[in-house]
């Protein structure tokens, strides 16, 4: 198995190659030359076999290929499990049970799994940035804290995640060091952007990216959409939230290799960029407003470029694809009603989800759907807590994570500060 670049103008590469390097040297997002075809995995196995069993034919080749389950049984150490909800026809797929409670651990640690069986004695330190708008951050944060031979660079928007979120992030010290930018999200992907397109830079400070640009960020969240897939008992219809786009491309490729998932319908907050998309209006990225799902807040989503090679063009993406946004008014009333009336708990991403599916139902739409529950809501105490009138418990990792103490620097969104300031911690 080759990887291409979604611009079309660089060289093939092997997978760990393309992990390696993050993005492509055309500033494109590596994918594989041609799609493989999977057979659904059989029933029974854990989460890791199935990761296993579905990433096979993507590692073909590849140095990292009899390594394979190794790394899944890394990644996937805690469980994923879809359970009934009590709403007829709605299941919930809870992937908040990892080490910082939220989807992003199992693509972090996947990542970290693959770049520390690529390193080879004498090689030079490698750098991750990572952009996040409140959960990617700590994710990696943790799956590469004190792993020899990597640094980690976390950016977040100062003053636009959660004040836990923001504890998270900045807990970690040693090979971990947290940037609070004074901008938004879109402007801490940028200064990544930035930084890993800089040949001089690379060549200064060698990088790559554990943002869901990275495959091997993406590959393993199609896992557990084939998981929980292939254990229900007709397609898998699924709303998923997103605002990168990541783990809404990573159903739409489980399905594309042949997994039984049926529609995959994108559940967004006030920011706009793909309902509008899919709504007909031609693709225009916007600068990201800030929402109490603020790990969505995303205007100029990376993954876009994915989803167009995936179907071949804007227009069939858009034909195959639909996007609801979902404002912070419809998001309280959501976490409010059901934690009153059946006391089902949603973090502000997830209550994205429910709402879209309530939309669904009110159309007439009676088929089962499953929602992506991407985060714990004690992640968003500051918000939840006040609409359900009592506290949310905290999950023992995350407790263990808030009990350490957090730094953070300040940095302004701008690319010369950023490449200086690699430079300095590099050489410093």
């Amino acid at each position: 198995m080759r990887y291409v670049s979604t611009r079309g103008d660089a060289a093939p590469v092997r997978l760990s190659d393309a992990i390696a390097a993050g993005i492509a040297p055309d500033g494109g997002l590596y994918v594989p030359d041609a799609m493989p075809s999977v057979s659904p995995p059989p029933r029974g196995g854990t989460l890791a076999d199935t990761a296993s069993w579905m990433l096979r034919p993507f590692f073909a080749g590849d140095p990292l290929e009899a390594a394979l389950p190794a790394i899944c049984a890394d990644a996937f150490a805690s469980p994923a499990p879809r359970r009934a909800l009590p709403i007829d026809g709605a299941h919930v797929l809870e992937l908040f049970h990892g080490p910082t409670a939220a989807f992003k651990d199992f693509g972090a640690r996947f990542l970290a799994a693959c770049l520390s069986r690529r390193r080879r004695e004498g090689d030079r330190p490698l750098t991750i940035l990572v952009a996040t708008s409140g959960d990617t951050g700590a994710a990696v944060g943790a799956a590469f804290h004190n792993l020899p031979g990597v640094r980690v660079v976390i950016l977040y928007p100062d003053n636009r995640v959660s004040p836990r979120q923001a504890h998270q992030l900045g807990s970690f010290g040693g090979n971990v060091r947290a940037l609070r930018v004074e901008g938004s999200f879109d402007d801490c992907q940028r200064l990544v952007k930035a930084a890993l397109g800089d040949p001089a830079l690379q060549a200064d400070v060698p990088m790559s990216s554990a943002n869901s640009i990275s495959l091997g960020r993406l590959l393993p969240q199609m896992a557990y959409f084939g998981h929980a897939a292939i254990h229900a008992d007709e397609p898998m219809n699924t709303i998923v939230p997103t605002g990168n786009l990541g783990n809404a491309v990573a159903a739409l490729w489980a399905r594309q290799i042949g997994l039984p998932l049926g529609e995959v319908v994108f559940a967004c907050n006030a920011n706009d960029t793909l309902p509008a998309f899919f709504g007909g209006q031609p693709y225009r990225p916007r600068d990201a407003v800030p929402t109490i799902a603020n790990a969505m807040d995303v205007g100029a989503p990376s993954n876009f470029e994915r989803l167009v090679h995936l179907f071949g063009g804007e227009d069939a993406a858009r034909v195959h694809g639909h996007a609801e946004g979902v404002d912070d008014a419809q998001i309280r009333d959501v976490i409010r009603r059901h934690a009153a009336n059946d006391g089902e708990v949603f973090c502000p991403h997830t209550a994205t989800a429910m709402r879209v599916f309530e939309r669904l139902r009110l159309a007439g739409d009676r088929r089962a759907w499953t929602l992506a529950a991407t985060a714990h809501p004690a992640k968003f105490e500051s918000v939840v807590e006040p609409l359900i009138g009592r506290l949310v418990a905290v999950p023992e990792a995350l407790n263990a994570m808030l009990a350490r103490e957090a730094h953070a620097e300040p940095l302004a969104a701008d690319g010369r500060l950023f490449a200086d300031w690699l430079r300095q911690w590099a050489h410093g």
